[in-house]
């Protein structure tokens, strides 16, 4: 029962509601009047599944709740969140191809390594710059469906640039904590 109660968390909960709305913001980036893929109510969403996943965090903590299944759900519904809406915008022009790929292999990539550390039972946990890191993309996505942002093609492309970067430079820490978990020595220091 207590597994149960784990699994259907409060926390669990508001991050299961975060990836079940996410096609609702990826239909609002596409529907948007101007087909641009910014609008108001993509804006208000965005913002709104952004603070579910700093509130999913408080509310494991508070209530004792940190469990494997949210481990794995809430980087699920970022990187869920983060790809679709980023697609979206490319679909619509808002974004280039070359840095919504580069956001997308290097989450698929870094998924999949951890998968595979986590099969031959070794674990590389995330680091506080992968917060970082879907803070600054979730800073990225929220610039491009700003109205207001419409004209403003320069200030989104270095959000989304700088969003790439920091996207890149966790996948490396990620390798090399890797690396280091499979060394003789085994763990990672700060």
């Amino acid at each position: 029962m207590r597994h149960l109660r784990t699994v259907v968390s409060p926390a669990n909960l508001v991050t299961l509601a975060r990836l079940i709305l996410a096609p609702v913001l990826f239909a609002l980036v596409l529907g948007a009047e101007d087909r641009d893929g910014a609008t108001w109510a993509g804006f208000a969403l965005g913002s709104v599944l952004a603070a579910t996943d700093y509130f999913d965090g408080i509310l494991a903590r508070r209530r004792g709740t940190i469990s494997r299944w949210g481990a794995f759900l809430d980087p699920l519904a970022d990187k869920v969140v983060v790809i679709g809406v980023a697609v979206c915008l490319a679909m619509v022009g808002r974004y280039a191809w070359l840095p919504v790929v580069l956001l997308a292999a290097r989450e698929l990539a870094i998924t999949l390594y951890r998968l595979w550390f986590a099969r031959q039972g070794l674990a590389v946990p995330a680091r506080r710059s992968a917060k970082w890191k879907t803070i600054v993309q979730g800073t990225a996505l929220l610039i491009a469906v700003m109205p207001p942002m419409r004209d403003a093609d320069l200030v989104v492309g270095v959000a989304l640039w700088l969003a790439v970067v920091f996207t890149l430079v966790t996948g490396a820490q990620y390798l090399r904590d890797g690396s280091r978990a499979t060394s003789p020595t085994g763990s990672r220091s700060g």
